[in-house]
């Protein structure tokens, strides 16, 4: 057997001297040692130095490490199912040929025969080698084979005295040369492991392949699921200038070309509903949302959302739509509407549970009755429940419920529950419900303690809708990050005139997680976010370092500053520091400095990264805020806090107003900062 151990584990040792590695040149160039072997192959752990140099030994010989010439024309399902019930003695007769490509992932040798397991998308299969049967290049080559490495065989069908199907191998190839090896057992591969390497984990782990293989089929149903109710599949932005849809932190990227910020979107909301008033009555989309918040087993920063809208219709009308579309999904996939997720029981059959959002919190939590109209006796509750849990100063009522339900009601909701009537403070998008103006038509669904979906008649006043838009950018100048912002834009649409009409958003990775019995997010994303690791065990790998450097002789003497409308409250003065620019950076690059939070003492210090050639890094610029109603100043003074002669004078650095575009229809008001 070859030794199999996974050089990626800490106990792999790397040369402290890269003269010690194969092929290693002592200036590190990338020339070929005398041996022919690379010599960056010496930055490689050692044992995939050794497999390399092998690998290399075998092309000298004349094996084509890398083709791409051989078509398989067969797979190992199909063989299993055309010949798996067929008896021993029949295909011993008929002497079915059969074409296949894999990976090797075992071997058992006997003198002059060899067993193989080769692995394909569709399963494996036994291959079955005889010395005196094949061509001597054909025993050598396999000899030469190590597990991992991809082949392709031609040869007949036959069975085993045991009953195990097999291919008598008549002809053999490489198709190609695996120099990494694969961990001898799927156990010696730690989560971590499986997360960072999915390739490894897809290779070594059929239950992998099985999670990822229902994530398709769910999808593929929910996307057949929508048009069979009419639904229109429709793509929207995922770079929005205004984060809008949920509370949530958005990720900003930067658009060169507009010069402009944009944010990844976190949801997609607002675009569906203005397809709603471009009299599109139907349309869905199964989306990819970015939130720039925590990680959990139930949280990761990108994870993909079915999203729908109907005019026309009420929230009521989509709990029946959930209803049917998540029976008939448990049925699709597991071909029964009864599941059993981390050891809990549950079932899709319809209909589900319902309960208010107050009585979730009195019947299901405990909480006594006063903690539905007291902030006190809510907050004494919460500490009575986490007594480590951090309330924020001015925490609202609504808040508080949130708390209640998170550590007292949601663990509890292991059978399919539609929770309603959601207060309208935390529904800023929801339309008013009709029996109570303080309430909302809206639910969220939630199974085995998780919430699946959320769902609610939309809004569909604009004056409402812009009065509640201007209440979460009021909170998010008061120091709540995930406050809305004030889509002015989407208020003008609304006045165009939107149907009624309700939606309703999907999670599709927890969704998976249910059908899968996956215990977290990560186990059902191909590609989960991590932080970086070293690419090579034991070895560091150096940090890209921009080189400090002054600005070229001569330029003006002005840096531009791009900045934002600055908030209410804040001191006249604030002081930037600011530092050499990196090489490369023109003189006349413009920088955005941000809005500091509410509650920033009176001397805030923001780091630049430009400033103009000839001042020292100590140098203070302080600038004054004229009033609210008015642009900022224009004019900076740069002060040196050592003294200057009497003759020298305080150069002048001009500031741009920002160009940003305007967020919506009308002049100034809440941006995002």
């Amino acid at each position: 057997m070859t030794d199999t151990k996974d050089p990626g584990s800490p106990a792999a040792p790397v040369p402290a001297d890269p003269a010690d590695a194969v092929g290693a040149s002592p200036t590190g160039a990338a020339d070929a040692s005398p041996s022919g072997i690379p010599a960056f192959v010496g930055e490689f752990p050692p044992l995939i130095q050794s497999q390399t140099a092998k690998a290399l030994k075998m092309r000298d010989g004349g094996t084509e490490l890398y083709p791409n010439t051989f078509r398989p024309e067969h797979g190992t399902g199909g063989i299993r199912l055309e010949f798996g019930e067929t008896p021993r003695e029949e295909l011993e007769e008929s002497k079915p040929f059969r074409k296949i490509a894999g990976r090797l992932m075992a071997r058992r040798e006997h003198g002059k025969t060899a067993f193989y397991t080769l692995q394909d998308p569709e399963g494996r299969i036994q291959l079955y080698l005889r010395r005196d049967s094949v061509d001597p290049e054909i025993w050598e080559l396999a000899s030469k084979l190590d597990l991992g490495d991809i082949v392709g065989v031609s040869g007949t069908v036959f069975k085993t005295r045991t009953g195990e199907l097999t291919v008598n191998v008549g002809r053999l190839e490489l198709v190609t040369k695996a120099l990494w090896p694969l961990p001898e057992k799927f156990h010696e591969m730690d989560v971590e492991m499986r997360y960072r390497r999915r390739y490894l984990d897809l290779i070594m782990s059929p239950a992998s392949r099985r999670v990822f293989e229902i994530r398709s089929r769910t999808v593929e149903y929910l996307r057949r699921f929508m048009g069979s109710r009419g639904f229109l599949e429709v793509e929207t932005p995922m770079m929005h200038p205004i984060p809008g849809g949920a509370n949530a932190l958005p990720f900003v990227t930067r658009h060169n070309a507009l010069k402009m910020d944009l944010y990844l979107r976190v949801a997609p909301e607002l675009y569906l509903k203005r397809l709603l008033v471009g009299d599109l009555g139907r349309v869905f989309e199964i989306n990819r949302n970015f939130r720039n918040e925590g990680i959990s087993v139930k949280h990761n920063p990108e994870f993909t959302m079915l999203e729908f809208y109907q005019s026309y219709a009420d929230y009521g009308m989509l709990m029946e739509l959930t209803e049917a579309m998540l029976s008939g999904l448990a049925m699709e996939v597991l071909g029964t509407t009864e599941l059993e997720y981390q050891g809990e029981r549950t079932s899709f059959k319809a209909p589900f549970r319902k309960v208010t959002w107050k009585g979730a919190l009195v019947e299901i939590g405990g909480a006594p009755p006063e903690v539905l109209e007291s902030a006190p006796a809510a907050e004494a509750y919460v500490r009575s429940l986490d007594p480590a849990c951090e309330i924020r100063p001015g925490v609202t009522l609504s808040e508080l419920h949130e708390l209640v339900f998170d550590l007292a009601v949601e663990k509890k909701l292991v059978n399919p529950t539609f929770v309603t009537d959601y207060p309208t403070e935390m529904s800023p998008l929801a339309r008013r419900s009709d029996r109570d103006p303080t309430l909302t038509d809206r639910f969220e669904l939630f199974v085995c303690g998780r919430e699946i979906a959320n769902a609610f008649s939309e809004l569909n006043d604009p004056l409402d809708q812009y009065g509640r838009f201007a209440e979460q950018a009021a909170r998010r100048e008061a120091g709540d990050q995930e406050g809305m912002y004030l889509d002015r834009d989407y208020v003008r649409a609304l006045m165009y005139g939107m149907p009624p009409a309700a939606g309703e958003g999907v999670g599709v990775d927890r969704l998976v997680m249910l059908l899968t019995d996956s215990a977290s997010i990560r186990d059902v994303i191909l590609f989960p976010q991590m932080r970086p690791e070293s690419l090579w065990p034991g070895r560091r790998v150096p940090e890209r370092r921009f080189p400090e450097a002054r600005l070229p002789v001569g330029p003006p003497p002005e840096a531009r500053l791009r900045m934002t409308r600055p908030p209410a409250g804040i001191p006249p003065e604030a002081r930037f520091r600011t530092t050499g620019p990196p090489a490369g950076i023109p003189p006349g690059a413009r920088l955005r400095t941000t809005r500091p939070p509410v509650g920033i003492p009176p001397e805030v210090r923001l780091r630049l990264t430009l400033r103009p050639a000839g001042i020292p890094p100590e140098a203070r610029i302080q600038m004054t805020w004229l009033p609210e109603t008015r642009r900022p100043a224009r004019n900076l003074a740069v002060r040196h806090p050592e003294a200057r002669p009497p003759a020298s004078r305080p150069q002048a650095v001009r500031m741009v107003p920002a160009r940003r575009p305007l967020p919506g229809a009308w002049g100034s008001g809440p941006r995002p900062s």
